[in-house]
Parts: C-alpha cells; structure tokens; sequence
C-alpha cells in the first residue's frame, strides 16, 4: 500500500513538471473549472452613466395593499414578485432600491425615445407653464404645428388629423368615420388581431382573452395571415381569398372598411404574410370599403424600414390610427385620413375635450423631433437586425424557441415544447421572464396562448443593450 502511493507521488510531480516544461499553467480540471465558471457567469448590464434618486416613497407591500383596496381587480402584475419601479431614464428603469433593468418592453411599445427624454421633458414643462388645457374651441399654435408636422411623415393625401387620447379611441373613431362615409355597416378584421377594449374596438377585436359578452356587431374576421401559425404559410395570396369570401358570403357585397395591424402586437408580434394587404386592400374597395392601417404598435419608426409600418406593404391606407410612441409615453392619438373622408364628421358636432391638448401636442411635436435628430429610425434598424440575428442564432442553440420574428425594434420570440406539433410553452415562458428579470431583463408577453415574448425597447437601445439581452437569455434558458 505505501509503495503505492510514493508511486502515484512521483507519477503526479512527474507530470507536473512536463506541464510546465511545455508551457502549460493549468491542470485539465483546473481548465475544466474555468470554462464551466465562464459559462456560468452571469452576464453584466451594459454601463451607464446615470444614478436614480434615494426612493422614500411606500414599499412594494404597501402599494400592492392599496391596488386591492382601491383600484380594478382586473389589475394584473407580471412575475412572482411584482416590479416596483420608480424612476427611468432612457432604456433603463429602477426599482424601490436603485437597481437598474434594461426595459426591452418601453411600455408596451409606448416609450419611443426613452424615458424622461430630456428634449420632450423640457417641451412639456416648457408648454405646461405657459398653459396646460384651453380646449380646441380657441386658438393655440401647438396643434395645428404638430398636425403639420405629422402629416408630412405620411404619404398619399392623408393631410387631416383628429387627436385622440389613446390608441382604442383612435379605431373607434376610424371606424366609425368607415361607417358614415361608406353608408355601410360591416367592418372585416383580422383574427388574433387587438384594436381595444371599447365597444367597436372590442367587437374588432379577434382574442377571445380581451373579450367581454356584451353586443358586437357587424364584425366578421377573416383568416389571420400568420407566417408561422396559418393554414397557408407565408403565402399572403392564398388568405387574401378569405377576405373575398367573407363579403360575398357574409355581407351585402358592401363593406364600410377593413382594419389591420401592420404587425399584431398584443396577438404576439405576427408579421402579415407578404402580398396579404394589396391584395386585401384592393378586394375591400372593390367593395366599397376603405382601408384602416391601425399602427398603434408599429408606428414611429419602430420597424426601423421605414417610419410606418404599413409601408413595408406597399400600400397606401385611406385612414391611419395611432397612438402609444405618438407620445413617448404621454397620453395621445391621432386618426389621419384624406380630406374627403374626414368631411363626415361635418355632418354632426365631433368633439373631444382632450383631443390636441396643447400640452400632449407639445409633447408628439418634440417626439418627431427627437426621431429625426437621433435617428432614431436608422437605430431602430440596425441595432433591430443584430437584435433579430443574435436572436435567431439562439433558436438554433434552444429547441424551446420556435419561431423569431419581426422588423426594427418590433420583435417576438415564441416558446414551443415541440417544435413539429408547437405546442405553446406556457410555463416556460412566465418562468423565463421571471429569471430573465432577476438578472436585470424586462420583456414583455404576448400572443394567444401568452408564450412569446413581445421586444418593444425604446428606439435609443444600443447594440450593448442586445447583446445584454440574448445573453441573459440564453443564460436564463441553458439553467432551464
């Protein structure tokens, strides 16, 4: 036994002093204990050169107590342990302790350059102390400089603008506006689509989660035009025909219009199969219908092609909703469409108290400022296709991920446990957030069944900012 062991000595100096004779440093487990310890290392938030102020507002226990006793219990939260934030600035947001998360979710698609941008701050301080509210029954020079503005980012002869305050008063009135033009009744929509939470907004609307059992009327939704999900693939052609079939079979042969999304946001980020919207477009004004581009979402330079999101289509809409971006986050939108049509709302009195407040107007006219001295259209796209690239690498790496999609800074992520039958990964995907939030990740989440994740960053996300991401990511995915 002793003989044994001064033999396993000597073989091991032995070996060691070959070791260092060619060079090498480390032992085999010693290497092996490096790598696991680089591949287990927890990716690093970008630096950034910005501290919140001390927080001595009510604790998380203390908020939460009041939005049970006081506000809807239709509230809901993501993750296990709710997220108070507090303070943000640019893509970053803070919590209650002064800890710093990358906000890839910019309030659902709303904060479009950054939060508390000091340009549109500065705007709206600027305008509140001259004044706050006057109504549109008296002059004021920030509405109609803003219209002004906005008109000429679109195309065509969409030159009249209305304000609203959000994104569902925006459709509302659109459709509405469909309606009196038209003299038809029946609106076409798109199934999984989202267009609010009013009454024609929810009747647009094709997800029975955001649904409530009460009159919708005049509706009819077509075949969704899902690359990954459809029937027929990313063949846009072939769904286009429902759409034609839908008013021979549905209606008097007389529609008032049709409304879609760009790119379904709340339906999980579905990019419309090339060639669906010329053809569909073309189908609803052989039918008397006029066209509705809803680009609550994917307006403002989001998809990073282009300013709107319709444009990556190649066509022109005869109405166009929009909201969330309009305002970086204050509350603000807009229908724009061609004089002939916005003539309807002549007939009657049209009014909205709120509508073209000069302090939100102050606040949409710095935005499109912002975006077009930043560039931010430009970073939307470049830092979006190494955002979408890095993403789709991962998909290789992880079978949970089926799908990648998207343009810009619009992007979707969806979870599947197989990938041939793609059965949605629900559990996964909370589980997935919820870690990816620990270390310092925000997403948000979306589509029909709630497994993809929905990339909405403001458009100042830099290149570090993706790279954070898909680390995390995938860090979060190989402990799963």
């Amino acid at each position: 036994m002793r003989r044994s062991t001064a033999v396993n000595t000597l073989l091991k100096r032995n070996y060691f002093l070959l070791q260092r004779r060619h060079g090498v440093s480390q032992t085999v487990a010693q290497r092996t204990n490096s790598v696991h310890e680089t591949e287990t290392k927890i990716p690093e938030i970008p630096p950034f050169n910005y501290s919140p102020a001390p927080y001595d507002g009510p604790s998380t226990a203390e908020i939460i107590a009041k939005r049970r006793e006081f506000l809807s219990p239709a509230l809901f939260h993501f993750y296990n342990t709710p997220l108070n934030i507090v303070e943000g600035k640019m893509q970053y947001v803070f919590d209650e302790t002064g800890r710093r998360y990358l906000d890839a979710f910019g309030g659902i698609a709303t904060v479009s350059c950054g939060h508390s941008h000091p340009e549109i701050v500065n705007s709206v301080i600027k305008q509140l102390k001259l004044i706050q509210h006057s109504t549109i029954l008296y002059l004021n020079h920030t509405i109609s400089d803003f219209a002004e503005a906005l008109v000429s980012t679109l195309p065509g002869d969409l030159k009249v603008v209305f304000f609203t305050n959000s994104g569902t008063e925006a459709n509302e009135l659109a459709m509405m506006m469909a309606k009196l033009y038209t003299g038809c009744n029946d609106i076409v929509s798109l199934r999984n689509s989202y267009h609010g939470n009013a009454s024609a907004t929810m009747g647009a609307t094709a997800q029975s989660n955001w649904k409530f059992n009460v009159v919708q009327s005049g509706v009819h939704h077509a075949t969704n035009p899902d690359p990954y999900r459809g029937i027929f693939g990313s063949d846009g052609e072939k769904y286009a025909r429902d759409v034609h079939d839908l008013i021979q079979f549905g209606t008097s042969g007389q529609v008032a219009g049709f409304i879609g999304e760009s790119i379904q946001g709340v339906g999980g980020i579905v990019e419309l199969a090339p060639g669906y919207l010329p053809a569909v477009y073309d189908t609803v004004r052989r039918a008397g219908g006029v066209c509705i581009a809803d680009e609550v979402q994917s307006g403002f330079a989001r998809t990073g092609t282009n300013f709107w999101g319709f444009q990556s289509h190649g066509v022109v809409p005869d109405i166009v909703t929009m909201a969330k971006g309009i305002g970086n986050g204050i509350p603000l939108g807009a229908v724009v469409t061609t004089p002939e049509i916005a003539g309807v709302l002549s007939r009657r009195s049209y009014f909205n108290t709120f509508g073209g407040n000069p302090m939100c107007t102050a606040a949409g006219h710095a935005v499109l400022r912002v975006i077009h001295e930043e560039k931010l259209q430009d970073n939307a796209f470049h830092v979006g296709s190494h955002l979408k690239r890095r993403l789709t690498q991962l998909k290789d790496k992880h079978e949970l991920i089926g799908d990648v999609r998207g343009r810009g800074l619009m992007l979707g992520v969806e979870f599947v446990i197989d990938r041939d039958l793609k059965t949605p990964a629900k559990t996964e995907t909370l589980h997935l957030m919820d870690q990816m939030k620990e270390m310092g990740v925000l997403v948000g989440k979306g589509g029909f069944y709630g497994n993809v994740f929905r990339i909405t960053p403001p458009l100042c996300f830099t290149v570090s900012d993706a790279d954070f991401l898909v680390d995390v990511m995938d860090h979060a995915m190989s402990k799963m």
